[in-house]
């Protein structure tokens, strides 16, 4: 029993004060100020999304998330190279993994929404 409260209790109190400087830090401005992170992910996605909630594995939970990505379109042999086409799509709710993350930015564009 004592066991399964230790992995429960896992981030004591003075570990969340470690997340107002150092790298999680970004992380945590984006939860309490509902800013936007742009995250490059394992598979050369982008996902510019807000963060509900991350631990110090950088597992996330994302609302409003838009993944964006590359396809080169085939062609026959013999023809040109085809350009590059961008793709995206929005995802409302997401789990991200932490393992799949590369990068973490802050959105230097982006503002936190207005709330009236």
């Amino acid at each position: 029993m004592s066991r399964m409260n230790d992995e429960v209790m896992e981030d004591k109190p003075e570990d969340i004060n470690d997340y107002e400087k150092g790298p999680l830090s970004i992380l945590m401005d984006s939860v309490n100020n509902n800013t936007q992170v742009l995250i490059n992910v394992r598979n050369n996605k982008k996902l510019l999304g807000r963060v509900r909630a991350f631990d110090r594995h950088c597992n996330m939970v994302l609302e409003n998330v838009k993944e964006i990505w590359t396809e080169v379109p085939k062609t026959a042999k013999g023809k040109k190279k085809a350009k590059p086409i961008n793709k995206d799509r929005f995802i409302s709710k997401m789990f991200l993994r932490g393992d799949s993350v590369i990068l973490v930015l802050k959105n230097p564009l982006g503002a936190p929404p207005q709330t009236v």
